[in-house]
């Protein structure tokens, strides 16, 4: 501070007129402005900070999110609530937490992955901590498999260590190539560090279609015995999913050492969805179109998806996914409804 005395009295010539004191205060105040200036608080205001140590998700608004915008999957939000939390939680956490979604196309697995994306970091996919990865854009080639595992533990290397909480997510596991994802296997295990660096604060996700014939028929058999998919318990599916992958030759946890190390902390069923469960998706979606819910439209929606088994015609066969497309044709119907309202 002594240097920068001197430098104030040639850039502003006018100091001199003033009292030491004055120029004292004056140096104190722009002291205080430079501090607040770049405090945590005022400057993650503007740019995107990694959430500080310490720092809880919030239960209540995760539950809610998860309760108005996921449909029919009491498992999967039973199961991801309470592990999602109880990782936020600990302090200390042993390893990163690991999560492997499965289930046909349209159940949620995606949706549900961009909510707890966006309530580690609130701009969610958009966030510079939330890494998305697609096996067919990302890992194409069967020939690259050694480059791929090498650029991935580099990228996860270098964005844990300036982002400790980052968000991993590996959509269509089910079409990636063995053996590539084994490459972040030291990340996941139980070391305080590899390399200098802890990845215990992180979050892994894994988005499959692989085992999802496995679950629909455990639901289906479910139904056919008379009982509620609401009693379906993760015990009863788990065990056949972490096998089935574990064997499944078209997938990307084909005899992986992820699975073998048992490093997945939750396999994760989304169960198939049932026509009311596609009309709780219409109604959302026109919700968010800021339309005036019509039973009707709903219905119609609904019956032009399509269902199975082909007898009992129970379960959508591309769940929630067309629901947005099929809405659009709609819509000419959708604006003279709320226009004979209005």
């Amino acid at each position: 501070m002594a240097r920068s005395v001197p430098l104030l009295w040639v850039l502003l010539p006018g100091l001199a007129a003033l009292e030491p004191l004055s120029v004292g205060l004056a140096i104190g105040v722009a002291s205080a402005l430079t501090g607040y200036l770049s405090h945590p608080r005022f400057y993650c205001s503007y740019v995107e900070c990694c959430p500080r140590a310490g720092q809880r998700l919030n239960a209540t608004a995760l539950k809610a999110q998860l309760d108005n915008r996921l449909f029919g999957q009491h498992l999967a939000k039973d199961v991801v609530l309470k592990a999602v939390l109880g990782f936020s939680n600990n302090p200390s956490p042993k390893k990163p937490l690991m999560l492997s979604l499965h289930g046909w196309a349209g159940t949620g697995k995606n949706f549900l992955s961009q909510i707890l994306a966006e309530q580690v970091h609130p701009a969610g996919l958009r966030s510079k901590f939330v890494h998305l990865f697609l096996a067919t854009l990302h890992f194409p080639h069967h020939d690259q498999v050694k480059l791929y595992k090498e650029q991935l533990q580099n990228w996860i290397r270098g964005n844990v260590s300036a982002c400790p909480s980052s968000v991993f997510i590996f959509d269509e596991m089910d079409k990636m190539h063995p053996g590539v994802i084994d490459a972040i296997k030291p990340f996941l295990d139980y070391y305080e560090e590899v390399d200098g660096v802890s990845y215990r604060k992180a979050i892994f996700i894994f988005l499959s279609n692989a085992g999802g014939d496995l679950i629909n028929k455990a639901a289906f058999d479910f139904w056919s015995s008379g009982k509620r998919r609401e009693d379906i318990q993760l015990k009863d599916l788990e065990p056949l999913l972490s096998v089935g992958v574990f064997n499944n030759k078209n997938s990307g946890l084909w005899h992986s050492s992820i699975i073998d190390r048992n490093l997945i902390d939750y396999f994760v069923p989304f169960l198939p969805l049932e026509q009311r469960h596609v009309k709780m998706c219409v109604r959302a979606e026109m919700r968010a179109r800021g339309y005036a819910v019509d039973e009707k439209i709903v219905q119609a929606v609904a019956d032009e998806m399509t269902y199975f088994p082909k007898e009992q015609k129970i379960y959508s066969d591309k769940g929630c996914k067309t629901v947005q497309a099929k809405l659009d044709i709609h819509e000419d119907l959708v604006m003279r409804e709320m226009k004979a309202r209005g």
